[in-house]
């Protein structure tokens, strides 16, 4: 009799349940269609019929099935509209089955999948299957590799038996109802992992923190890592009393603060007895370390920049490229009220706010090296004459032998890679499908332009990444960082740039436009992901290998299990052409240039996306406004 171990209304098999049904009469067809008759309304699998094989040699003739040495190694039936009771006899005669794909169908409760040690694979997201699952239930599995349980209702612990797959390479139990501690999963192969929005507690692992706060959000109880939150000792620590010591930790700092807050004040009033203005303001912000732009120009006239200067000194001189904002000087930037916004490989960018309201960003750049002014000058020059709808021109820049600055219009709505993985309930309502499909194209659109108009540079951008692209009211895109590589040596450039990570830089210093192309394929899978690209950084830790990771999906044929789910909730008609642009982006990232797609193929074949979608919106239009009509004739018109 077969071994059943049941657990609320989720039911496992023990492996004595395989050993007891599998027969030397069955085969892996009959096997299928026995599946396919537990499912309800089965209408995406009609290719699956008696008489027929799953494989023919390693083709696969059913849906849905994909084959090795002519035995079923794959069953991808995610978004198929299935659901019903899943027959687990039929499953544990596919001896050969590597990956089971079930992801975004209506299976529901009391169901229990084979312990299959061939399985790499398991994806089941998308569902609603409950219960409690076993601590030892991965046990048997040792070559598991990914697993994907998300958008579930899975409850209880999450199993042991996870944290002892040695070959453990994606976890996804986000979106389900796990409670208790999480397990050490430290192997060294996880490049993927997600536990948010479940019941979990206690600290978080330190091993962990490589994969940043969104794995862990959701999850109130949790402390330690990137959470934020800071653990309570009383909970998270063998020790019963905090002791003296502790108290005169506490104490010294309590009197530490008073007296910061005593100085603040004296000062603030010394300040405004003084009429010095109480705001921290750019200068300050840059006189603060060496090589810094200088005392601000007390004196300085406030005229117009054609010819007029700020100051006496032409090097202190701030350059206008462009006066359809207003005309502004350093003087006005130097009293400007400063904020960091953030330091990088390049420098650092400082949001400021003129006195007339009007807002800029001030990149300060530290690494450009020592380039001539008159170099420096033309190529200034050539770049405030760029003139596209998503390429943000600056508006002014300074020069200095040690360091520049470079001027830009300040974008409220900030950069992609702020939406994408910043803060999720800011501005994700907007970023739907059309609007990343919208980005996309303009990205693309905008750096054509500059491999035009920067021809003469090996990388024409050379830095682009979701970071230097920023995002306007309307959520269309703006290029910036781009032309760099003809401000730095080989060197500077292969250190600091993202273009430089491409295969062919990095193996054998070659450097051409298609590593913008490498870059914009990064860019394209990390907006249809949501994951933020490992390729970002400048070590192994945290982010994901995008790359190899849609490379594994595709071959495996569940590209649409990567999308972000943030786009599919209201999308879901358009998986298809999401995956298409998943293609795209993989195609872009070919680690040999020259099966690489070139941009101008790239280009086309996002527009054919675009072109896809005016032709079933106009025909959608049609078909309502016939509706409208009793007539036959007039239907005739309207579709002529």
């Amino acid at each position: 009799m077969a071994i059943v171990h049941v657990h609320g209304p989720f039911i496992f098999f023990s492996i004595s349940t395989i050993i007891f049904h599998i027969t030397t009469s069955s085969t892996e067809s009959e096997a299928l269609l026995k599946l396919k008759q537990s499912f309800t309304n089965p209408k995406a699998l009609d290719s699956w019929k008696p008489g027929t094989e799953p494989c023919s040699g390693n083709n696969n003739t059913w849906a849905g099935i994909t084959c090795q040495n002519g035995v079923v190694s794959g069953l991808h039936l995610g978004h198929s509209g299935l659901s019903g009771k899943i027959d687990v006899d039929a499953l544990v005669s596919l001896s050969g089955l590597r990956s089971l794909a079930l992801m975004s169908n209506g299976f529901s409760a009391r169901f229990g999948f084979p312990s299959n040690q061939a399985l790499r694979g398991l994806y089941i997201s998308g569902n609603q299957f409950s219960g409690q699952i076993p601590s030892d239930y991965f046990s048997e599995m040792e070559g598991l590799k990914k697993v994907w349980l998300s958008g579930n209702r899975f409850t209880g612990p999450i199993p042991d038996s996870l944290a002892r797959l040695a070959q453990l390479m994606e976890l996804h139990l986000e979106n389900n109802r796990f409670s208790g501690t999480i397990p050490p999963l430290e192997q060294q192969s996880l490049i993927s992992l997600d536990l948010s929005n479940n019941n979990l507690e206690g600290e978080i692992p330190s091993g962990l923190s490589r994969f940043g706060d969104r794995a862990f959000a959701g999850n109130p109880g949790l402390c330690g890592g990137n959470s934020g939150r800071t653990c309570d000792p009383k909970k998270h620590s063998s020790h019963k009393g905090m002791g003296i010591g502790f108290w005169f930790i506490v104490a010294f700092i309590v009197v530490l603060l008073l007296a910061i807050a005593g100085i603040y004040l004296v000062r603030r009033r010394h300040t405004a007895a003084s009429g010095a203005p109480a705001k921290e303001n750019l200068d300050n912000r840059l006189d603060s370390s060496s090589g810094s732009v200088g005392k601000k120009d007390t004196g300085s006239s406030r005229k117009g920049f054609g010819g007029s200067r700020v100051g006496s000194s032409r090097k202190r001189d701030l350059e206008l490229m462009n006066d359809e904002k207003g005309v502004f000087g350093l003087g006005d930037l130097m009293r400007a009220a400063a904020e960091v916004l953030g330091t990088g490989q390049l420098g650092s960018s400082y949001k400021a706010t003129m006195d007339s309201g009007f807002t800029v960003v001030v990149k300060r750049m530290t690494e450009l090296g020592k380039m001539g002014r008159e170099k420096f000058d033309g190529e200034m020059r050539r770049f405030g004459s760029l003139k596209h709808k998503n390429v943000l021109t600056p508006l002014a820049y300074h020069y200095r032998k040690d360091e520049k600055l470079l001027v830009y219009e300040y974008q409220h709505t900030g950069s992609l890679m702020f939406v994408l993985h910043g803060d999720r309930g800011f501005s994700h309502d907007k970023l739907d499908w059309p609007a990343r499909l919208n980005i996309i194209q303009g990205i693309a659109n905008g750096l054509s332009y500059l491999h035009t108009e920067l021809s003469s540079c090996d990388i024409p951008h050379g830095n682009l990444k979701s970071s230097n692209v920023l995002l306007t009211p309307d959520y269309d895109p703006l290029l910036v960082d781009y032309g760099l590589c003809s401000l730095m040596n080989q060197a500077q450039a292969a250190h600091t740039l993202i273009a430089f990570k491409s295969p062919e830089a990095t193996n054998n210093y070659q450097t051409s436009p298609k590593c913008d192309v490498y870059c914009l394929g990064i860019i394209i899978l990390e907006i249809l992901t949501g994951k933020f690209p490992r390729q970002y950084l400048n070590n192994s830790q945290g982010g994901m290998d995008l790359i190899q990771w849609v490379r594994s999906a595709i071959a495996e044929g569940r590209e649409a299990d990567l999308l972000d789910p943030d786009i599919i909730v209201n999308s879901a008609s358009f998986v298809g052409e999401m995956v298409k642009l998943l293609r795209i982006g993989a195609d872009c990232t070919e680690n040999d240039p020259d099966g690489r797609l070139d941009l101008r193929e790239a280009i086309r074949r996002i527009e054919g996306l675009f072109d896809d979608r005016l032709s079933v919106d106009s025909q959608s239009r049609a078909l309502e406004h016939c509706s409208s009509h009793s007539s036959g004739r007039n239907f005739a018109l309207e579709i002529s």
